[in-house]
């Protein structure tokens, strides 16, 4: 079936089977309102004489991975009218989104999955996950008195995205912001209600997104920079105690609350959520600018089989190692450098590594990194550790 991209006169195409397949409906206001931000060039469809079946869109983002930010695509709108499911459509769209991606100089992908089995079979790994705390007033943080003050604000983007930005950066897998996407993606799903806290000098160093409804205090998005600005937005959230009965917060993996708490006997769970996938692995590799440590380096580069069946351009025996620079850097290996491997993985393992969401040494333990403990050892000084997070959804 030729895939092709969307026009501008398709978007009721478009908006009929996304608005069938994920069971949403728009009112005409807010139809018209998509069709006005409605960018064709980035959904791609199977047609049959002239009819859509499938499609699927590839959105441009920047990802933030150890500070840097990389181009990323990130896949969305997979949908298939259930008549013509089962035909291979999506499996034509995702091989053809790879290779699009890859042409676009975006090494990394990213997705929210309906099911996790379904895209790892083509590549994509679990990349992060996000603890989902549920709060009873009574065992809220204390309330501390902190310099500066909390404020209830309309939220002004250029302010929150720079408190934003510090943060994000200081994890793999956030997005970067820009002002459309805090306009219509952020605000839209988030900000009911706003508060800023803002320190001694009058800048911005926390915030949260929330809402309150029928007694419970909704935290939809928390952000601070510091302990103090932490204390700070948990006394505001607090002084609503004869409000609301519970607070419920997403929070990433690294937060500390429980052990911070008088009581930590609080709901918490553990939710996986988006996943990633390399694009382009020597590109991935060459973009993250990573410095090759001499003690990992020094001596003959690691010898890597990477298996990627649906990018032929991934697969095959790599050598990982210190380019001209020191940076470290994917080359394939010379026939002079053939023989066994060192280690061996999928393109998903790679990703959740290099993502940094799982580490070398406990995946050779569990089978899904093929090697001896030696090499996974020098593989685990090669790849810094950096907490995985992500705010959005798309």
């Amino acid at each position: 079936m030729p895939i092709r991209q969307l026009t501008s006169e398709e978007f009721e195409l478009y908006m009929e089977l996304a608005q069938y397949a994920f069971q949403f409906h728009l009112t005409p206001e807010q139809r018209e309102g998509q069709r006005e931000k409605f960018k064709p060039e980035t959904v791609w469809g199977v047609f049959n004489d002239g009819e859509l079946e499938a499609q699927l869109r590839i959105i441009p983002f920047e990802l933030y991975l150890y500070g840097r930010k990389l181009q990323m695509g990130g896949i969305a709108a997979v949908s298939t009218w259930p008549e013509q499911r089962r035909k291979g459509h999506v499996n034509e769209l995702l091989l053809h989104a790879l290779e699009t991606m890859r042409k676009a100089g975006q090494t990394i992908s990213c997705l929210a999955p309906f099911a996790f089995p379904f895209y790892r079979k083509y590549g994509w790994e679990l990349y992060v996950e996000y603890k989902k705390y549920t709060i009873d007033t009574a065992l809220l943080p204390p309330r501390v008195a902190t310099s500066g003050r909390v404020e209830r604000t309309e939220g002004d983007i250029a302010e929150l995205n720079a408190v934003y930005e510090r943060y994000a950066a200081c994890y793999n897998g956030t997005l970067a912001r820009t002002e459309a996407w805090w306009q219509d993606s952020v605000y839209r799903r988030k900000k009911k209600l706003a508060a800023v806290y803002k320190d001694e000098s009058g800048q911005a160093a926390g915030y949260i997104l929330y809402e309150i409804a029928e007694r419970a205090f909704k935290i939809n998005e928390m952000v601070y920079q510091d302990e103090t600005a932490r204390q700070a937005l948990w006394t505001f959230i607090a002084n609503h105690d004869s409000m609301v009965e519970r607070v419920t917060l997403d929070a990433p993996m690294d937060d500390n609350l429980p052990y911070l708490l008088p009581n930590p006997r609080i709901g918490q769970e553990i939710v996986p959520y988006f996943m990633g996938r390399i694009v382009d692995a020597p590109a991935f590799v060459a973009q993250l600018g990573l410095r090759a440590p001499a003690e990992a380096t020094s001596g003959e580069p690691l010898s890597l089989r990477i298996r990627d069946e649906h990018a032929p351009w991934n697969d095959g025996h790599w050598q990982l190692g210190a380019d001209e620079e020191g940076n470290l850097s994917l080359k394939p290996a010379t026939a002079t450098q053939g023989g066994e491997p060192e280690l061996s993985c999928g393109i998903g393992t790679l990703t959740a590594l290099f993502m940094g969401y799982q580490r070398p040494e406990r995946l050779q333990r569990d089978g899904r990194l093929l090697g001896s403990a030696d090499a996974a050892a020098r593989l685990e000084k090669m790849i810094p550790r950096c907490q995985t997070n992500l705010l959005d959804f798309f």
